[in-house]
């Protein structure tokens, strides 16, 4: 009965499945180009086996090549694209011209305004020292530029040529640097926030802006030839002083040495318009140019140049110097230390 039942238990043999309908002969998957030609170049003959792997190295290398070669730029922009994509940029640059000389010259001349940066290095250096010590200068007649075929007068020569003549360079230099300086002096002391760069020059272009105004205002009440550049030039000079007294207080740390600085600077600063400026307001014989107001008026314009190079001077540099707290607490050591 054992028997029996080990026999009732016995795992039944295994039957594997068998097909009903025939299997579809499987597609292998598209061979690539590559593998294609690794079994080409496979059973081709070694001749043409060679020739083949020499062809397609030099290809790659030509292109690379050109790629990276300075000598296959030419090609590229000999292409048709690229040349449809540099006329059109062309195109853009020139309307772009175009529309700033019918809007921009409206109000400014570019030519015009390009003859005040015409400066050299030389010119700037004794341009400073003219500035700041205008008692040692002789003569303050500009120089003209003559006609090489009639000798007649076509102008007054550029800065560069003639230190008495005025630029745009160094008032903008020192409008910068005022902005940067008093910044820098802020962060020093802890005193630095990002409105400070809006305030700066906010407070110079009003100052700025003021002075033409008045300036505008007196050559047209005396009659004068009104030479705006020439008087935003002149009113820029003033930032000069201003820095001078800036660096020589925060260097310093002492109120009697920015005071002082500050009143040099003022006198010079005085002295040196009012020799400059009257040449464009008052009418001279010398000059070689015809300018100025009418001989009737030249109690009132030396009166009005008078006012504006010693008092009105005098409140605009006020205005600029920053306040104590930049200034004052700043000795040399200090600075030294914090910008270490």
């Amino acid at each position: 009965m054992y028997n029996q039942r080990q026999g009732n238990t016995a795992t039944p043999p295994l039957h594997h499945p068998i097909p009903q309908h025939p299997i579809p002969p499987m597609r292998s998957p598209p061979v690539e180009q590559t593998q294609h030609q690794n079994l080409q170049d496979r059973y081709a003959p070694p001749q043409q086996h060679a020739q083949h792997q020499q062809h397609p190295q030099h290809g790659a290398g030509g292109d690379q090549g050109n790629f990276f070669n300075p000598a296959g730029y030419p090609q590229f922009f000999n292409d048709g694209t690229a040349q449809v994509g540099l006329q059109v940029g062309r195109s853009a640059v020139a309307a772009g011209q175009e529309y700033m000389e019918k809007n921009f010259n409206k109000y400014v001349s570019v030519s015009q305004l390009r003859y005040y940066f015409q400066v050299s290095n030389l010119y700037v250096v004794k341009k400073l020292g003219l500035v700041l010590f205008p008692f040692l200068h002789k003569p303050w007649t500009r120089d003209v530029v003559r006609s090489e075929t009639t000798g007649e007068i076509e102008g007054y020569a550029p800065a560069r040529d003639d230190i008495n003549a005025p630029d745009m360079y160094i008032p903008t230099m020192a409008f910068t640097t005022y902005i940067i300086l008093c910044s820098v002096l802020s962060g020093v002391h802890d005193h630095f926030h990002p409105q400070l760069f809006g305030t700066l020059a906010s407070k110079a272009v009003s100052v700025m802006v003021f002075e033409l105004l008045v300036l505008r205002l007196a050559t047209y009440l005396l009659s004068a030839d009104s030479q705006l550049f020439d008087f935003a030039a002149y009113a820029g000079y003033k930032l000069v002083g201003v820095l001078i007294t800036i660096l020589a207080a925060s260097l310093t740390g002492s109120t009697y040495v920015k005071w002082g600085v500050f009143l040099y600077t003022y006198i010079a600063n005085a002295m040196f318009l009012l020799r400059s400026i009257k040449y464009l307001i008052i009418p001279d014989g010398t000059s070689p140019v015809p300018q100025g107001i009418n001989t009737g008026n030249r109690r009132s314009s030396i009166q009005f140049l008078a006012v504006y190079a010693f008092l009105f001077q005098l409140g605009m540099m006020w205005i600029l110097i920053p306040a104590n707290s930049v200034l004052n607490s700043a000795p040399v050591p200090v600075i030294a230390q914090t910008m270490s």
